[in-house]
Formats: structure tokens, sequence, C-alpha cells
């Protein structure tokens, strides 16, 4: 039997304030255990919450990024269960009136465009932390997190695989970072993922039994999670066993999902209306001047690197990961042609990209600016080096040897690109070496090939590659 894998996210993204949701304690990362909680977070009696203006404002703007709808009223309410990191019994959350409905965010799998509708996004508090593996038999409990201000937001279950899931939740971290309401770090736990994945026959539409995985914390574990989970539950299901709805954790050690708990549903948490909380009240002047104050969007300059550059789709994706990297191909590319972006494009995501990575770099840390990697490629387009010279001065600006064109000078690489002078090396090659001219003569293409590479070498690598191809065909076929 032929299976069809449906998918949903939900995404807990730490907005971006100084202070908790409803107190004026700090949510800086790294501090001492339990030196970030004030009285409203461990909740002393007496004490009421105050909602925090910033966390608002964020989760307005990420309603008017996505095309959501900004609910007003939207209403807290109290999410009831137990745990000891939770020193209410309840979390504030939003149920029935979130503040955030609907809208979509489109991402790139390969060639493809796909569009993934949202449920919604919720403000809410996170909890605290227990703590396992200091504490010898026992269990420790940071309340620091408690009342961190959180974004929950909520996909319909439009993947159909872990690749589309891996693609949606990088387009999500990129789409928080660029309007500045998460920093992203997900080793900090500031951008966690849930995955509700089930399996259904191809062709049906009935959904299968879901099984959520929780606190994904890397795309790379995102994906082998949900690989693994979707042959657990096929093979599950062929073996004539029935899927349970459960809560599961993904091990990184073992690959696998186990189960923590079964899964509950809304009414298991006895949501109601929070007492302590009147109904959220949004204006419309207020999302004016949010939405006034937004960037553009990484759609809108991907629009505007495909129209002005001829780029494609796919290539100005990459290039809007995150808008330091639209900045820095921005300004790279600025007054110059089509040919000019794409030459841009390409060492940014090529060679640079490449650079960063391996020393763990973003590009706010580059060793080579914006306006220095376009002093290299206006020195490749107007024919003064070569691609592959272009390399070793690549290296060298990486190297804080210089510009483009102090390299070139230093190290002497200017290109040749002298029709006479190239004929003559052309003409020098074909007289030393009648043999391969023969091969070539009688078809094989091969010997062309090492023809070229002993101009290239005569010319000691400086011969502009097209115009030796060029000659040495024309001399060839004479």
């Amino acid at each position: 039997m032929k299976w069809e894998v449906v998918i949903g996210l939900e995404t807990h993204a730490q907005l971006s304030t100084v202070s908790k949701i409803f107190s004026g304690a700090p949510t800086a990362f790294g501090a001492a255990p339990n030196t970030q909680a004030c009285g409203v977070d461990i909740a002393l009696p007496g004490v009421l919450p105050v909602l925090n203006t910033g966390a608002v404002e964020r989760a307005i703007r990420f309603g008017l990024a996505v095309g959501a709808k900004i609910n007003s009223p939207s209403i807290f309410a109290r999410k009831n269960y137990f745990y000891p990191d939770l020193p209410k019994g309840y979390q504030i959350s939003q149920f029935e009136k979130p503040i955030v409905e609907g809208g979509s965010v489109t991402i790139q799998v390969g060639d493809a465009e796909k569009t993934v509708r949202l449920t919604r996004a919720h403000l809410e508090e996170d909890a605290g932390k227990s703590l396992h593996e200091d504490f010898r038999g026992q269990t420790g409990i940071d309340l620091n997190r408690a009342g961190t201000p959180l974004l929950e937001i909520v996909t319909e279950p439009d993947m159909r695989s872990a690749d589309e899931a891996v693609a949606y939740a990088k387009a999500l971290h990129a789409l928080v970072r660029w309007i500045d309401v998460c920093d992203g770090n997900m080793q900090e736990g500031s951008f966690r993922c849930d995955a509700n994945v089930s399996v259904r026959p191809a062709g049906t539409q009935e959904l299968g039994t879901r099984r959520e995985i929780k606190n994904l914390n890397s795309f790379r574990f995102l994906q082998q999670a949900i690989e693994y989970e979707v042959r657990w539950q096929i093979c599950e299901i062929e073996d004539g066993r029935t899927i349970q709805q459960a809560t599961v954790l993904f091990d990184p050690e073992t690959g696998e999902t186990r189960m923590m708990r079964t899964k509950e549903d809304a009414h298991d948490y006895r949501y109601f209306p929070d007492p302590d909380l009147l109904p959220l009240e949004v204006t419309a002047e207020r999302i004016a001047a949010v939405r006034d104050a937004m960037p553009v969007l990484p759609e809108v300059r991907r629009e505007q690197f495909c129209a002005q550059f001829g780029l494609t789709p796919y290539d100005a994706s990459l290039l809007t990961a995150s808008r330091e990297l639209a900045d820095y191909f921005s300004t790279a590319a600025e007054g110059g042609d089509e040919k000019t972006g794409k030459l841009c494009a390409n060492w940014i995501s090529g060679a640079l990209s490449a650079r960063l990575n391996e020393e763990a770099l973003d590009i706010g840390q580059s060793r080579v600016t914006a306006r220095e990697l376009r002093g290299l490629v206006d020195r490749i387009a107007d024919g003064t080096i070569s691609g592959k010279m272009a390399r070793d001065v690549f290296d060298a600006m990486w190297a804080g040897e210089g510009d483009a064109d102090a390299i070139i000078a230093a190290k002497g690489l200017k290109q040749i690109s002298d029709g006479g002078e190239i004929e003559k090396i052309v003409d020098q090659v074909l007289a030393a070496n009648a043999r391969q001219v023969a091969d070539f003569k009688a078809g094989k293409e091969k010997a062309f090939n090492s023809l070229v590479g002993q101009v290239m070498k005569a010319s000691r690598g400086k011969a502009n590659p097209q115009q030796v191809n060029d000659i040495l065909r024309s001399k060839l076929a004479g």
C-alpha cells in the first residue's frame, strides 16, 4: 500500500522583549537559576499579571507579515495542568480567540513553491525548566524561563514530507528574525518546533491518528524525527497495530522517537478566560503604526531581485534567508546590470557562504565587505581576471591582503585579453603538439581540451579562456 504523510507544525518563538509577558522580570539568557523570576512568575499569593505591550506589538507585526487577521478583542485563557516547573498550576495562553488568525507562509522546496496555511498564532507565557542531569536521583527547577513571552504559531496539516516541514521551519525562522520579533537562537530555546505527524493511505481524505514530537530545536533533528516517525507509523499499521495519539520525544543519540505520555485534547486542560486579564483590544491606529514601522518583507525583496537581476526564485530565496544577507547582496549589486547581479549572487551563495560556514560566521562578520566583493565581480566582468584567478584573489581578500585591484596588481594576475598575444601563444602550442592536432582532426574532442590546457599553461593561467577557445577552434578549422 502507498502511504501519504500529513504534517502540521506548532512553533514556539520567544519574543524579543527585554522583560516577561506579564511581569517586569528580565528575559536575558544564561542567568543563574531562579535569579530572574519575580513574584508574578512564581505565583505568590495576591500578585496580578500586567500585559507587556511590546509582546503585543510583536504579535501584530507577525500577523501583518503573514497576511493574517488581527483579532480585536483577543482573549487570554488559563490552560490548567500540573507540572513541577509550572508554579501557578496553569499557563496563561490564548484559546478560543487568539490575537492572530489565519495567514500563510510560502516555502521553496527545490524548484517548487508551496503555500503553507496558518491556523493561528497566539500569545502565551513559557513554563520553567526541569533540570535532571545535575542532580542524582533528583530534579532541579529553574523558573527563569517562567513567564517568558512566546508566540505559538500553528499550521494547518499542509506538509507532506520532512523536506517540506524543514523548508517551512526555515522560512518561518527567517521571517521572525527578519521582522525582529524573535532572535531565532535555537540553541538557547528561542525557536523550537513540535511536529504533528500522521500517515494515511494515498488518495484518502480522512486524517490518520497523529503523534506529536515535542521540542525539536534544530532543523536536522526535525528532519530526522519526522522521517523516523513516518517509518515507525507505517510499520505499526502494516503489522496490524493501531496508532495511539501520543506526545513523543526524539532521542538524537538513537535517532528514534519514544512515547512520553498519551496526548491530551483541549478539554483536558479545562481552558477558561483568565479573570485577571481583560480582553485585549487592538485599535486600528495601533495596527497602522506597527505596519508603518515594518521592514520590506522577504517575498517583496525576492520579487525585486528576480525582476532587477534575472535571478531564479531559488537563488532569490537563498539571498533572502536573512535581512542582513539580502542587504549585503543589495549593496554588492547596487547600480549593476543583470550580469553583475548574477555574478554577485553566485559568489555570495558559493565561495562567500562556504567561507562563512567553515568559520561559523554570519554575514555581518564577513571578512570581505559587500563593496569589496563588487570590486572583485567588476574585474571578472570586464575581463581583467578569469573566474579561476578570481578564486585566488578572493582567498587573498579573505586573508586581509587588500581589495581586488591591489591584489591583482601585487600578484601580477591581470588576464591576457590581447587577441594578438593569445594567437602567438596558440601558434606556438599547435606547432609543438602536432600529434594532438592530428588527434583532434580525427574526431578526438579530448585532444582539444589538452591543447587548451597547454595554452593556459604557456600563458601561466593568464590567457582569457574564452578567447583561447575561440582562437584555437578557428586555427584548427583552418
